[in-house]
């Protein structure tokens, strides 16, 4: 790898993981959402979007990369705009190599002018050229990938929620390590039940939303076995409902932010606590104030926050109080 590219892929992952070092401890949302993808009801066209699940920003220019699971595509949303642009797959997935079958995460590679993307149906993570359509090579094959995060190495992160596992694939490497998730399917300190989002920090800890288990693992590098430290809804929760994490990200300080399919809510757990807080939702529904089976979330340099609402068809996003 030349200086030149090396230097470009170390600004590249810097600016990715500078979101989690916006927010802290302190920080705080309006409750009150705007829709910014998804302007419309369920549907096929540009306005439109059908469970979106994984969603990636482009800090340089506020833009948002959408799986549109539904849709079988990847969309992207300039900042302010009314509808979305097709950059890769379509409705029509009869051509494997060709299109996409239920995508569920993607991640922009700027500086190689790619997205890798997790195509679910297809058991493949694949590279698409973001200059031509249709220019794509699988990156992994059968896998049950579901979410991809890369480190600070460049490395590559993906859940698989059909072996129960996550691996790690540096450059170059075929089979990958496993890095969560060592015995299987399973509620054991070393085993997974359908790990869906992932997040590495700066210490290469992966942290694993296991969501069949109710739990959120934190796996150290190179660790055997995984801690609980998220587990149960939020505090202000009292019935006997299963807590269904989904997405995660963890801040600087420590803190871990979820999104709870079954309490249709965000919550933070700050560092050595328990329970659990609302950042934001925690009634099912339509309005700005509400969320539907969250799944996906992501923050902005800002702090802003971004979140897949899967059950209204729409990106909602929650700019963060001004301190």
């Amino acid at each position: 790898m030349s200086k030149k590219v090396y230097l470009n892929l170390c600004f590249y992952l810097i600016e990715q993981l500078r979101p989690s070092r916006i927010i802290d401890s302190n920080t705080t949302w309006v409750k009150a959402g705007t829709t910014i993808a998804g302007l419309l009801p369920s549907g096929p066209g540009l306005q439109q979007l059908d469970r979106p699940y994984g969603i990636y920003i482009d800090n340089t220019d506020q833009s948002i990369y959408i799986a549109d699971y539904g849709n079988h595509r990847i969309v992207r949303w300039k900042a302010g705009a009314t509808s979305g642009v097709i950059v890769a797959g379509n409705n029509d997935f009869r051509n494997q190599m060709e299109q996409l079958h239920h995508p569920t995460d993607v991640l922009l590679d700027k500086d190689r002018n790619f997205l890798i993307i997790c195509d679910s149906a297809y058991e493949r993570v694949v590279r698409w050229s973001r200059r031509d359509n249709q220019i794509q090579k699988t990156l992994i094959s059968k896998i049950g990938c579901f979410s991809l995060v890369m480190d600070n190495n460049g490395d590559l992160y993906v859940s698989d929620i059909k072996n129960h596992e996550v691996r790690r694939w540096k450059q170059g490497e075929a089979d990958g390590k496993i890095v969560a998730g060592r015995k299987g399917k399973g509620k054991q300190a070393d085993q997974l039940n359908t790990p869906y989002s992932i997040f590495v920090d700066q210490d290469y800890s992966v942290y694993v939303a296991d969501f069949l288990n109710s739990r959120v693992m934190k796996w150290m590098k190179d660790a055997d076995n995984g801690t609980i430290v998220a587990c149960g809804p939020h505090q202000t929760n009292s019935d006997n409902r299963r807590y269904r994490p989904w997405g995660v990200v963890v801040d600087h300080e420590g803190n871990i932010y979820v999104s709870d399919t079954e309490f249709n809510v965000i919550t933070r757990w700050l560092s050595g606590v328990t329970k659990a807080s609302i950042v934001v939702g925690g009634n099912r529904g339509t309005g700005a104030t509400e969320l539907s089976v969250p799944t996906y979330f992501s923050f902005d340099l800002q702090g802003n926050l971004y979140i897949s609402d899967r059950g209204n068809h729409r990106i909602q996003r929650f700019a963060v109080n001004p301190n």
